[in-house]
């Protein structure tokens, strides 16, 4: 079994962070909260993680994960943003949004499409900004769903359920009842809805 913390989602616990970013610094694969469901996570720039990630979610390799910065700032170095892009992302950063943007040299290649994109969030979840500004890097995201389609159970899932044998450690933030992001493509900084999810699409018509 995996290791469980419960750490407080509005106000969490600077020593139980600290824990958790030592593992992920370690190269651990970890269970957590986001403003939209419960995901995986790991370093992006620990391949090993990366690729055990790729196993559990059974995920072909054509597919890269996306990942989860601090803020805007920290999107514009690992993604070419534009001033569109800029100004839309800063309406509506932190939250329930997933931008697919064209990556710098600093992304590792497993996280990068054929075409030299990523998918890049800022989760509106005070556990998860935390993790990432205590790590010092991206973290990978991806939905702690078992199914193919990354579609969530109706009634959400408890924490206790998820990957527990798999991973290193899961963070116990609550119950969140599972909404994907919306997806939205700015690659030519013209917004392209690619999937509506939990956010206000309209900022993007």
């Amino acid at each position: 079994m995996a290791q469980l913390l419960e750490i407080n989602p509005h106000n969490p616990q600077p020593r139980l962070i600290a824990q958790v970013v030592d593992i992920l610094k370690k190269g651990g694969v970890i269970c957590y909260p986001t403003d939209t469901m419960y995901g995986l996570g790991c370093d992006i720039f620990n391949q090993k993680a990366v690729k055990r990630i790729y196993q559990l979610k059974n995920r072909p390799k054509h597919k890269p994960f996306s990942f989860m910065c601090s803020d805007l700032k920290n999107i514009s170095e690992y993604s070419h943003v534009g001033n569109t892009a800029y100004r839309l992302m800063r309406k509506c950063l932190p939250g329930p949004y997933t931008f697919v943007l064209s990556g710098t040299k600093l992304v590792p290649k497993i996280m990068l499409t054929k075409q030299k994109t990523v998918g890049i969030r800022v989760p509106d979840h005070p556990i998860s900004l935390a993790l990432i500004q205590g790590l010092g890097n991206p973290v990978l995201n991806t939905s702690a769903l078992l199914d193919k389609d990354g579609e969530p159970p109706v009634d959400g899932f408890d924490v206790n359920d998820i990957f527990c044998n798999q991973v290193d450690l899961v963070i116990d933030g609550g119950q969140i009842i599972p909404h994907p992001s919306t997806v939205v493509s700015l690659i030519d900084d013209q917004p392209e809805i690619l999937r509506a999810g939990k956010g206000d699409v309209s900022l993007f018509l």
